[in-house]
């Protein structure tokens, strides 16, 4: 499945940040993301793969495509045929505001496994905490930020004056961003895009040593996804704060509403693969760029059973006698 479908992936993320770019700094969210949404789904169409959402833009009535529970692939259209059967979780745009405003780091994401691979996770949030792989097993969900701050210092051999940490920047992280300042370390704020920053807790050079504070669930299974392939650990708990958060969680078959959740169990798939595409450019990718003769993008594509990390920059030409692809 890796082999035969990771290129295929890489096709779909491009296409959607290609769509989106196309939208930057216009100022609307809501036309950046559809085009990102109907541009993935319609590269998907001519992957090879049976494949179903699981984690998408929402239920049917919410989201006219990339819906959870979307038949999406080639083999949908065949009713006899050799093709895998995959889970497939996306993020048509990561950062959407940032796309809209032209700020840095906006991405289109797409993790596939086979079935039954991905957490099947509700649109909640969550409760997070990401590391590297040098620091997997050194911290706690519930234990004081202090606390897990210095055993990620003691790992890196650095001080706790030393390390970054990315938090959202919202109102409930008030009281987070208080006590990580009191131990000394250092704060990145970023206004949207979690995952992002939590896989570049898992890439030396990043600058980024640990992510912390609540985002959303999909988000995070597609952290865990990217996590799996880089050997980084993310820690999770639902936040469960109303009665039909509840009955949401038992429609979908979670027991144990309590539950922390590591890395492998929001992806426990066997084959995995991860491919993200920079909308907009940022710590992680360069955006889209256009020029004369083509487009260029920047993606990143990763496979856990090959352990592959491939960093790919494409250039998609116009048809002509005549292209002259630059170098930048």
């Amino acid at each position: 499945m890796e082999h035969s479908l990771s290129l295929e992936f890489l096709r779909v993320v491009e296409q959607a940040a290609i769509a989106s770019a196309r939208t930057m700094g216009l100022g609307d969210g809501e036309k950046a993301d559809q085009a990102a949404v109907e541009a993935m789904r319609a590269e998907m169409e001519t992957v090879g793969m049976n494949g179903t959402i699981v984690i998408g833009e929402g239920e049917r009535d919410e989201a006219p495509m990339l819906y959870i529970g979307e038949r999406v692939g080639a083999g949908n259209k065949l009713k006899n045929n050799d093709f895998p059967d995959v889970d497939i979780a996306v993020d048509p745009l990561e950062g959407t505001n940032l796309c809209a405003t032209g700020a840095p780091n906006s991405i289109t994401v797409l993790a596939a496994s086979e079935a039954g691979g991905l957490l099947h996770a509700p649109d909640l949030y969550m409760e997070k905490i990401i590391v590297g792989p040098s620091c997997r097993g050194a911290v706690e969900l519930d234990a004081p930020v202090e606390h897990n701050l210095r055993l990620v210092a003691k790992r890196l051999d650095r001080n706790v004056e030393d390390l970054v940490v990315m938090v959202l920047d919202r109102p409930r992280h008030q009281k987070l961003i208080q006590d990580i300042r009191k131990t000394g370390a250092r704060i990145r704020l970023i206004t949207d895009g979690d995952l992002s920053a939590g896989i570049s807790t898992s890439l030396l050079g990043s600058g980024v040593h640990v992510v912390m504070g609540i985002g959303g669930a999909p988000e995070g299974v597609l952290t865990a996804a990217a996590l799996r392939c880089l050997n980084g650990q993310i820690i999770a708990r639902l936040v469960v704060s109303k009665p039909e958060h509840e009955e949401r969680l038992a429609a979908m078959g979670v027991k144990d509403a309590k539950k922390v959740y590591d890395t492998a169990d929001l992806a426990p798939g066997r084959k995995t693969i991860f491919a993200c595409t920079g909308v907009t450019d940022g710590s992680l990718l360069r955006g889209v760029r256009f020029f004369g003769d083509g487009i260029r993008t920047q993606s990143l594509v990763m496979t856990l059973e090959q352990r592959q990390v491939r960093f790919i920059d494409s250039v998609h030409m116009k048809r002509g006698s005549d292209v002259r692809v630059r170098v930048q």
